[in-house]
């Protein structure tokens, strides 16, 4: 067994011990601690704190929801509250066969899949450098880097970057303008500080490992919490980035979803012509297809977040003070 193979079972060995519960004194078991007046009244205020703070996120959901299951008629007239009126799927039929969403769509899943990859393997690659204590001028390129979060150039400096480099009306200016965040490279920072320890990195350079390797093969695995965090934050901009996509897009063909559902929130592209009763039903339905496409758009999100949950509990607890 190699130094840093002993290490690392020695690390996992300490970190399941401190998992393990402790054993309840008999003398202290089933004794309350007597709860008082204000600790009542806290808990009260808490709850009903929370709560409003729910339904102030609940209802316009369950509204949104109720809507695109509901008919155009009832959506027009305004008789959906948190019920669907006249219970149909023609919202998301009209919506799933509409080609600008479905090409909307498609192009969100590419830009959130590619750009969050990119994303973290480029913070994994600036953080894990400066974690590192021996980095020659570490302070002053993490104070360089902090230094973009406090002061960036704008809007118009940042489209003529863009412009110069011949990224306009490309994927690539979706994916590269804003592929680094500097509050993740500050959490990734502080994640390998803290949680893998200078033994481990000792013991693996006397075993002849590089820093690549190093990286590969025992931090990545170390910082699955925080690749899971990092990941759903990066997806989570890019989903719902639109501002990028109307200053650098011009082709409908790569504009994402939350553009065309930009489009139907409030240009009302719901198309023109023909008699009245023609020029009503098409606006019935775009008022419908506005509920149905926000509904489509939230729904990857809701679906992915599951899948890391779980890491969450780990993730946000990066810095905190270990007793």
């Amino acid at each position: 067994m190699t130094n840093t193979e002993a290490l690392l079972t020695e690390e996992v060995g300490v970190a399941g011990n401190r998992r393990r519960r402790p054993k309840r004194d008999p003398l202290t078991r089933g004794v309350r601690v007597k709860e008082t007046k204000a600790d009542r009244v806290f808990v009260i205020a808490a709850y009903i704190l929370l709560s409003v703070f729910l339904l102030v996120v609940l209802l316009p959901l369950l509204n949104i929801v109720a809507s695109s299951l509901s008919s155009p008629q009832a959506v027009s007239s305004g008789r959906v509250l948190f019920w669907p009126v006249d219970f149909t799927f023609r919202g998301y039929v009209e919506a799933l066969g509409n080609p600008a969403i479905l090409r909307g769509f498609g192009n969100s899943v590419f830009y959130t899949v590619a750009g969050t990859l990119i994303s973290v393997v480029g913070t994994v690659a600036i953080a894990y450098p400066l974690s590192r204590a021996g980095l020659f001028g570490r302070k002053a390129i993490t104070g360089g880097v902090v230094f973009t979060m406090l002061f960036t150039g704008g809007v118009i400096p940042m489209y003529l970057v863009v412009q110069s480099l011949g990224l306009l009306d490309t994927r690539w200016s979706m994916l590269l303008p804003n592929a680094i965040g500097v509050w993740q490279v500050i959490i990734a920072i502080v994640y390998f500080r803290s949680s893998v320890p200078d033994e481990v990195y000792e013991a693996a350079q006397l075993d002849g490992a590089s820093e690549l390797r190093i990286l590969w093969t025992i931090v990545v695995p170390l910082a699955k919490p925080l690749l899971a965090v990092v990941a759903l934050m990066y997806a989570i901009m890019q989903w719902n980035s639109y501002f990028d996509a109307l200053l650098y897009l011009r082709d409908a063909d790569l504009q994402p979803l939350q553009l065309v559902l930009r489009g139907l929130l409030i240009l009302n592209d719901a198309g023109g012509g023909g008699d009245v009763a023609e020029q009503l039903r098409r606006r019935e339905l775009a008022d419908l297809l506005r509920y149905s496409t926000v509904v489509i758009a939230t729904i990857p999100m809701l679906v992915a977040y599951p899948f890391v949950a779980k890491y969450f509990n780990k993730g946000i607890m990066v810095g905190a003070v270990k007793g």
